[in-house]
Order: structure tokens, then C-alpha cells, then sequence
């Protein structure tokens, strides 16, 4: 059994090496690069991914980063390609296939029928002399010296110069279309991120317990409303006009500093312009603004009429941190 620390020696090993093998591919970056990219961000179709073994793995990747960034992918396996699979290819598809030698055996029946229909052909490949770069309209340059593994047979170094040549193209394009976290939005609306991005205050907040008294409620009157609507706070409230907030805070501050409350009032013991939110605002600005004022709650308005309390507790039961 080997040590502790020949796996950590053999773990950094692999890493130096595949970081070597990405920071090589700057060098290969050239005008096939840019007008692959040009042609993907024009073409009225979508962008067909296809390989084999372990680089069909790596285009499905590919395809997923493609499509959650507002470019139409799909994932073509090459072998099932060439058993009846092709149909899935229209006239206006740009086709990217991936493959380190660019010589496998379904590669070379792919290739050719590719170009009879017509479509732009992209190679990603590990071997610009091979049977796929010839036959392709541009070339990205995907070569490593060796890969990571021990016997240099296993795809480690290639893989990763595969995926990082498809963020990069992913990247383009981003920039090309004004790609802005709205958009990124639309792809993803499930999840934390999802909510992170798209989920409103107005989306969460709970009208029907609105903790709220007039600002000449008996201090006793402030106590019960806190204590009933269970949010540590409540707003004064005047022609339904957030005036000020009482928290569960300002009344234990209160008693410790008097020994009767019997002739205060609300409005004797609120704080006044309290922290404020929109129910059109982006959830994540109410938490922002709750980290920075290290505060638990926030008074949501609509326009100026009072709506309700969002608690930071609210917050973290979606998950969204």
C-alpha cells in the first residue's frame, strides 16, 4: 500500500500536468478559432456536438454549457450517427465533433457524409494532420504532450483541453450576444441559483400576518403584536405609512431603562426610517441589504403603502444561501 504522501505526490502531479496541457492551448488559439465562433454566433440552426468515448462525454458537457448560455446544442453520438441518428442534423446546424486522434473508425464514416449535407464542419481535436481536421472547415488545435496518467494511455490531459476549448467558445459567445444575468435567468429557474436570480420580495412576502400598530398604541398593544405575529418586530403604522419599527430589542431596552411603561406609547419608543424594500426588488438585494446593516428584518413597501416584514429567516428557508 502506498503512502499518504506518494498519493498526494501522484494527485499534484496530475494537476501540474493538465494545467500545463490548458496553458498551451492560448498558443493554438488562431483565426480558425475566432470565425468558429463567428459562424456559431450566426447560424440560424443549432450546434450539433459529436464524439465518441470518452470525448462524447465531453461534448454532452459542452452541449449543456452551450445551452444554459443561450446558444441551441444538442449531443450527437457519433456511433449512433452513422445508425440512423443523423436524421437529428438540419440544413442550418453547425457541427463541432470532438475526437484526440480525429482517425477512429467512426469518425472517418461521419466525416464525409457531414460534408455532403452541407454543414459547417468544426473539429476539436487532438491531432490537426488527422482524417477529421482534414476534412473540416476550421480547426481547433487540442494537442498534449502526454496525458497525466502514468502510462500516458488514459484521457486525462486531453479531456480537460477538450472541455476548456468548449468553455472558451461558450465564453465568445456570451460576449458576442450581451449575454447579462437576466439572461442566464431564463436558463436557470430552478434552485437557489434560479431564486438567487429571479425571485422577488413580492414572490415571498407573507401578506396575511402583518405586524403592525398605530402610533399611539399602549406599549402592552406593541408587545401582543409582536409577540402573535411571531417576526420580532413590528411597523407604526399611520394611514398605512410605515412611520417607524419597534423590534423585540428596543422593548427589552425599554425595561431596562424604566421601571413602568404605562403612560408610553408606540410612537415613544419606535425607530424611525427604518430599512425599507420594494416588493418589485430582487430577494437577493433584500439579504444584501440585511448582511450589510447586519439586521434581521426589512419593512416591504409597495410604492409607499405598507406591505409587510421579510425576515432574514424567510430568506434562508428558500435556500437561496
Amino acid at each position: 500500500m502506498i503512502s499518504k504522501e506518494q498519493i498526494l505526490a501522484g494527485a499534484k502531479r496530475t494537476i501540474l500536468a493538465e494545467s500545463a496541457a490548458i496553458s498551451k492551448l492560448e498558443s493554438y488559439l488562431d483565426d480558425d478559432f475566432a470565425s468558429a465562433v463567428q459562424v456559431i454566433a450566426s447560424t440560424r440552426g443549432r450546434v450539433v456536438i459529436t464524439g465518441i468515448g470518452k470525448s462524447a462525454i465531453i461534448a454532452q458537457k459542452i452541449v449543456a454549457t452551450l445551452n444554459s448560455t443561450g446558444t441551441p446544442s444538442m449531443f450527437l453520438h457519433a456511433s449512433e450517427a452513422i445508425h440512423g441518428d443523423l436524421g437529428m442534423v438540419q440544413p442550418d446546424d453547425v457541427v463541432i465533433c470532438i475526437s484526440k486522434s480525429g482517425n477512429s473508425p467512426e469518425i472517418k464514416v461521419l466525416v464525409p457524409i457531414l460534408k455532403r449535407f452541407g454543414n459547417t464542419l468544426i473539429a476539436i481535436t487532438g491531432n490537426i494532420t488527422s482524417f477529421l481536421a482534414k476534412g473540416s472547415d476550421y480547426i481547433l488545435n487540442t494537442t498534449v504532450d502526454s496525458e497525466a496518467c502514468t502510462i500516458n494511455l488514459a484521457p486525462t490531459s486531453s479531456t480537460t483541453a477538450q472541455l476548456v476549448m468548449g468553455d472558451a467558445i461558450a465564453v465568445c459567445l456570451m460576449e458576442i450576444r450581451g449575454f447579462t444575468p437576466a439572461d442566464f435567468a431564463k436558463y436557470h429557474p430552478g434552485g437557489a441559483l434560479g431564486k438567487k436570480l429571479l425571485l422577488r420580495v413580492g414572490d415571498m412576502l407573507d401578506r396575511t400576518h402583518r405586524p403592525m400598530v398605530s402610533p399611539d398604541a399602549a406599549i402592552k398593544t406593541v408587545i401582543v403584536e409582536i409577540s402573535e405575529k411571531r417576526l420580532g418586530v413590528t411597523a407604526v403604522v399611520e394611514d398605512n405609512k410605515v412611520i417607524g419599527i419597534i423590534t423585540d430589542g428596543d422593548i427589552r431596552r425599554m425595561l431596562n431603562n424604566r421601571d413602568t411603561f404605562a403612560d408610553l406609547t408606540a410612537s415613544d419608543i419606535m425607530t424611525k426610517n427604518p430599512k425599507m424594500i420594494q416588493t418589485t426588488d430582487m430577494v437577493i438585494d433584500a439579504l444584501n441589504t440585511l448582511e450589510d446593516f447586519s439586521i434581521t428584518q426589512l419593512v416591504v413597501l409597495q410604492d409607499d403603502e405598507y406591505q409587510g416584514i421579510l425576515h432574514l429567516h424567510d430568506i434562508l428557508k428558500e435556500g437561496i444561501v
